[in-house]
């Protein structure tokens, strides 16, 4: 078949192609199109030229942004501005709470319809009766060891003390010899304290002697085929929450061959749930054998009589809340505050001093209106002042709050002071010579926070972490089973805090419901995904029978 030759090969044209007979049908003849009468003016004349040039050379393609930009741009000059709706912002997602205490203030502060709710708040509490501590010691020897474990605790106090407790647990599974734990230099924390410098060291060893051998140095025998260098030891990176049969499956036979094994790090490197014996010997750790350092321990103890003679008022009753304001978690968080351009400054310089990088990668998007609505901002000094007035805690309640340095504080503080002004901290309560020896060192401070809140009537977390962790736990074990802590639901305050025309009666309602929540939650049964260092029963404690009870009630 040849191919269509669109040219005449001779002089006589080819056939054209038949015509359509819709076109033949003379009911179907359409009328002929319009002929342009082409540019009448000199500009419509060049306009026809220069568009004919371009589609001639199919470059109009590579003007059609710039000719949709302009139209766009020509268009929006002709409209106004000025009407436009204001940016919607999800509810909660921006920090509005120094308008809502402008709005509260008045009523507020002539509020007198009921007592301090200090002396009322736990309803649900048993008076030391429903549970009591029940941690059996063994009486036994203990048989020859396996080999010695040295392990490295990471980061603050907490974290470290995680890491002492379940390696006490992990030596005596393997019925191996406990060095004592190696706390290492954190950037953050830098903090250069030793084991004895925070801890009873001589009262710990002597509590765990019949359950885990504790030594402070691996024998020289030992180190010498290592040539005295820790770091030549065998190291396992253990993953984290591992259960306690890895340790006796994997870590074992090396400590049988070795006789000494490392761990580093070792914070979180140990399951939550794992057997009976192995949590009997948690408990044993943290409740009983780890006790502050006398000097630690002294001044927190003084602290703490201070505090109660302050709040003579309540019958020695006092609150005291955990804050986490300061710069580093501000900056952590990605929450953004009141305190304009400087705050921004402030906060990328933190970000990149302690964590260079990590929020500046590329495609990295952070959204604080999000994180906020989220419940994971730290919450404001005056933010926690309104929850605990709105709580029905009056101006005489004598607070104590633990905290490291406030960013911005003489700003942030002035309203929480206005509506606590018996508030005091270890600064205000304390010389400075008291507190010098502890001044550089922010795990002993951390200490000594610890030990004045765990003797407070009630005790506020205001945003999670290892310190009220542990502080859960240890509350519970001392005053039968009930921790004392409001908890508050942080989603549920920031869509409260947002709320900046609400009345009084209908915050300070919401704000007893959180409290009443609290207190219906201050006893808790560990499940298999908790901690026994913040939710001690069953395992470190028992349920007293109904004999302990009447006693106990019949003393009250």
């Amino acid at each position: 078949m040849h191919a269509y030759n669109r040219l005449p090969s001779s002089g006589k044209s080819s056939p054209s192609a038949p015509s359509s007979p819709r076109s033949r049908s003379p009911r179907r003849r359409s009328k002929p199109p319009p002929r342009f009468s082409g540019p009448k003016t000199l500009p419509q004349h060049l306009a026809w030229h220069f568009l004919s040039f371009l589609l001639q050379r199919q470059t109009i393609f590579l003007f059609a942004p710039f000719i949709y930009i302009s139209g766009i741009l020509l268009y929006m000059d002709t409209v106004s501005f000025y009407n436009l709706p204001a940016p919607y912002y999800a509810p909660g997602s921006i920090y509005r709470s120094p308008q809502l205490y402008g709005n509260l203030r008045p009523e507020m502060e002539s509020d007198s319809s009921t007592a301090d709710a200090i002396s009322t708040i736990w309803k649900n509490s048993y008076k030391g009766g429903e549970w009591r501590p029940c941690i059996d010691k063994s009486s036994r020897g203990l048989p020859e060891s396996n080999g010695y474990i040295y392990i490295e605790a990471n980061g603050g106090l907490n974290q470290q003390r995680t890491s002492i407790c379940n390696a006490v647990a992990v030596a005596g599974y393997l019925n191996a010899t406990l060095i004592i734990p190696h706390f290492h230099f954190h950037s953050i924390w830098r903090d250069p304290s030793k084991f004895s410098d925070i801890y009873d060291e001589e009262f710990f060893v002597k509590t765990l002697e019949n359950d885990v051998r504790v030594v402070d140095k691996v024998p020289d025998l030992i180190m010498e085929r290592f040539d005295n260098n820790m770091t030549k030891v065998y190291n396992f990176r253990i993953k984290a929450w591992s259960s306690i049969y890895y340790y006796g499956d994997t870590v074992h036979p090396k400590l049988l061959e070795e006789k000494i094994v490392r761990i580093s790090p070792f914070a979180n490197r140990l399951s939550f749930d794992a057997p009976p014996a192995v949590q009997r010997l948690r408990c044993l750790a943290n409740y009983e054998a780890l006790r502050f350092s006398n000097p630690i321990l002294s001044l927190g103890q003084t602290l703490v009589a201070r505090m109660k003679d302050r709040s003579a008022n309540n019958s020695g009753k006092y609150i005291s809340v955990h804050l986490r304001f300061e710069e580093d978690m501000v900056a952590f968080s990605c929450c953004i505050y009141d305190g304009g351009g400087k705050e921004k400054i402030d906060m990328d310089a933190a970000r990149e001093r302690g964590w260079r990088g990590k929020f500046t990668k590329r495609g990295k998007v952070i959204h604080p209106g999000a994180i906020r609505i989220n419940g994971k901002c730290p919450l404001t000094p005056l933010e926690v002042g309104l929850m605990l007035r709105g709580m029905g805690f009056g101006k005489s309640t004598s607070i104590y709050l633990a905290s490291g340095k406030i960013y911005d504080s003489e700003r942030h503080m002035k309203s929480l002071l206005e509506m606590f002004p018996l508030l005091q901290t270890k600064e205000m309560l304390a010389s400075p010579e008291e507190l010098a020896p502890f001044q550089n060192y922010s795990s002993r401070m951390a200490a000594i926070d610890y030990t004045v809140c765990l003797h407070s009537e009630v005790f506020v977390t205001t945003q999670g972490g290892n310190f009220p962790h542990f502080l859960l736990g240890h509350r519970r074990f001392l005053y039968g089973g009930h921790s004392k802590t409001i908890r508050p639901d942080k989603r549920k305050l920031a869509l409260l805090f947002d709320k900046t025309n609400i009345g009084w009666k209908s915050f300070k309602r919401q704000m007893v419901n959180i409290r009443a929540h609290s207190d219906s939650k201050g006893i808790e049964i560990k499940r298999p995904s908790d901690s026994v260092y913040s939710v001690p029963c069953p395992d470190c404690m028992c349920r007293s029978n109904k004999t302990d009870v009447s006693k106990s009630s019949s003393a009250a």
